[in-house]
């Protein structure tokens, strides 16, 4: 009868460590800590009723300094993007809505005002939310226009000094619990982008309810009834859709690593479980075909990691390109996806309860497989570098 051996998790198989340096550990270990401690004990109950402490979780994420963290000055840490990177993973492998909460905030509003705003916009919002006293949102996503945001109907007109903004955006984290929303608009101009506060008349962001993904995550509306906003609320830095696209592709990097926290947290409980769990009188870790499942997964996580890794340095040599970017996210996600779906396989009818992680950490990734970019679209982003020739028309 065979025997069991020394165990090794997945990602000790490919020595990732060694890829690390001690700031790097220590970042992630802190993070890591913190989601054991306070996040997984909670999470599958925020999951199953539909709501979640974002506003509590928002100061003790920025005591941990983790929002914004890759960013320079105002109260932001200034680590490298790597270890933004790790953290992101650490976050989404306690859930993707907790991610996301950290992504919104650091890498698409802190971001877009940190990059694009006036030094009166950086020095009055950028500490408040590094510290989470203030939550940003990020209002691009229209009802009719995902894929598309060329194509958005909102709307900025100047009147005097003045800017009046009227429209509608849809799927927008945090936006119901936000102080400051950065709104993107089409303009005379061109497109673009506006801060927001939410306490502006004819500002508005409505829940939006039953979800069966991200449900421990604030999703609303954000509605613009002719809010009026004064000339200095608009981001100077950003004109046309490249600054839009510049926060995401921010917002990319860290799903890149994010995705591969579910993905490995899925991957340890399963085989935790098949190890413990006994069928036909032996573990269930112990057959062929449970073996061969997880060697897959454990491949397509191990190498999940190494190309999140090279894209981490690429980034902190200043030398990673959106379509690098895009490579990092369909593969991560698609491969994360995947390997939730088959970790539940292997726990059969426990794998759909909320007791394990699995069947939340699948609905969740459904969400993040098409934000931030679809699929569809990263394929395209691949294939016009690859031929010169962009087919999203």
């Amino acid at each position: 009868m065979a025997t069991a051996t020394m165990q090794q998790t997945p990602l000790a198989l490919f020595g990732a460590d060694s890829l690390l340096n001690d700031e790097e550990r220590a970042i992630r270990d802190t993070v890591r800590r913190y989601v054991e401690s306070t996040i997984k004990p909670e999470i599958a109950d925020w999951y199953d009723e539909g709501q979640i402490p974002a506003r509590a979780l928002a100061k003790e994420l920025g005591s941990l300094g983790v929002l914004g963290m890759h960013l320079e000055g105002y109260g932001c840490a200034g680590t490298s993007a790597t270890a933004y990177g790790l953290a992101c993973m650490e976050l989404e492998a306690g859930d993707s809505g907790l991610r996301s909460l950290v992504s919104v905030q650091g890498s698409l509003a802190m971001f877009a005002i940190w990059k694009h705003g006036s030094e009166d916009q950086r020095e009055h919002w950028l500490p408040k939310m590094a510290a989470g006293e203030a939550i940003g949102c990020f209002g691009l996503t229209e009802p009719d226009f995902g894929s598309n945001p060329a194509g958005m109907r909102t709307r900025a007109r100047r009147d005097g000094s003045d800017w009046v903004l009227s429209g509608t955006k849809m799927w927008i984290t945090n936006g119901s619990i936000a102080a400051v929303a950065v709104v993107w608009a089409h303009t005379d101009e061109g497109i673009r982008g506006f801060v927001v506060p939410t306490d502006t008349a004819g500002f508005s962001a409505p829940v939006i309810k039953k979800k069966m993904s991200l449900r421990a995550s604030v999703t609303s509306e954000l509605v613009l009834d002719n809010v009026r906003l004064p000339g200095s609320s608009v981001l100077p830095g950003a004109r046309g859709l490249s600054g839009p696209l510049s926060c995401l592709s921010e917002a990319r990097f860290g799903i890149v690593f994010g995705a591969l926290g579910a993905a490995r947290d899925c991957l340890d409980t399963t085989i935790s479980y098949a190890r413990e769990r006994e069928i036909f009188d032996r573990p269930l870790a112990g057959f062929q075909i449970t073996q061969e499942k997880l060697a897959d997964m454990t491949l397509e996580l191990g190498k999940g990691m190494l190309l999140a890794m090279h894209l981490g340095r690429l980034k902190d040599s200043g030398d990673l390109r959106p379509e690098q970017v895009s490579l990092g996210k369909l593969n991560n996600v698609r491969e994360a996806i995947r390997i939730a779906r088959e970790c539940r396989t292997i726990l059969g009818a426990a794998g759909i309860t909320l007791e394990y992680p699995i069947m939340r950490h699948a609905n969740n990734l459904e969400s993040v497989l098409t934000y931030e970019g679809t699929s569809e679209v990263h394929q395209l982003v691949i294939g016009q570098a690859l031929t010169g020739h962009a087919a999203f028309r």
